[in-house]
């Protein structure tokens, strides 16, 4: 009998893929939505993300020949969609694979080309995300399935501070004028209720075409004659004339935050947006609306 049992165990490792034994690979386009697979993965996931460089523009990444090769042995790949990483979609068909999962967030959260692609400033995208990986964890890993469930319901618990935090800073700041040099911060705007301003100049910025001059003139008379109460940048890309808009602004004395799209190193993603929303409320303290 045992020697019947070590000849069965010795025949089943044999027809198992060569991949089950080993953590699920997982590649993800951008740093946060890595730093939440290895919340909800654990020890039993191997992560690496691509974008994770506080100093690079995002928009101006290229991917290398060591990033295509980490896509094709990747079982799972995370990437935001809508146009945000369009070198992803590139990479993915050249290297097609009828075993590897992708998770495109944008798509599990019903958001379309044209709409703000920062999508990961609304904490409502990273729940839906991290649900979206469990199942696929599980999927691909059912023996850890306890594991994977657990330490999601860990995360959901985890980032209940950031919306009591947004709920509470909407009662003072619902109505309060903004204004930014880019739509990076749009989606936590909106939860937070309040009014932006200079839109039609911000996805000019984003999209990399020049402002028209006015554009630029209104949102400059909104610095100066304090028309809005805060000016959040894009601290990680910039051009000429948002850096302008931010001296500008200091010059005004009106507050300004800045908003990175990439997740600062040694930050989780709480950390990261609980950090953004305090630099909201010491910048816009009681009696400032």
């Amino acid at each position: 009998m045992r020697t019947f049992a070590v000849a069965a165990g010795i025949a089943l490792m044999c027809t198992m893929p060569s991949w089950a034994a080993q953590p699920v690979t997982i590649v993800a386009a951008e740093n946060f939505y890595g730093d939440v697979a290895n919340q909800i993965g654990g020890s039993y996931v191997k992560v690496s993300s691509i974008l994770s460089n506080p100093d690079q523009d995002p928009h101006l990444f290229e991917a290398s020949p060591s990033v295509a090769r980490s896509l094709s042995g990747a079982r799972i790949v995370v990437y935001s969609g809508i146009d945000y990483d369009p070198w992803m979609e590139k990479l993915l068909s050249a290297s097609k694979s009828t075993d590897r999962k992708e998770i495109v967030v944008a798509d599990v959260i019903g958001k379309k080309t044209g709409d703000n692609p920062h999508i990961w400033y609304d904490p409502a995208t990273m729940l839906a995300f991290a649900q979206a990986l469990s199942d696929a964890l599980v999927a691909e890993d059912p023996a850890n399935k306890d594991g994977y469930e657990n330490r999601l319901a860990s995360f959901k618990v985890s980032v209940k501070p950031i919306d009591d935090k947004i709920a509470k800073l909407k009662q003072r700041l619902s109505g309060t004028p903004v204004t930014a040099t880019e739509p990076v911060f749009g989606y936590m705007f909106e939860a937070l209720g309040m009014q932006v301003r200079n839109q039609s100049f911000q996805l000019s910025v984003m999209n990399d075409t020049e402002p028209s001059a006015s554009d630029v003139a209104a949102f400059e008379n909104d610095l100066k004659t304090h028309q809005v109460k805060l000016l959040v940048y894009n601290n990680q890309a910039s051009d000429p004339v948002a850096e302008r808009l931010v001296k500008l602004a200091k010059a005004s004395k009106v507050p300004i935050v800045g908003a990175s799209e990439t997740e600062p190193p040694g930050k989780s993603y709480q950390a990261w947006m609980a950090g953004e929303l305090e630099a909201v409320d010491k910048a816009l303290p009681e009696g400032t609306q």
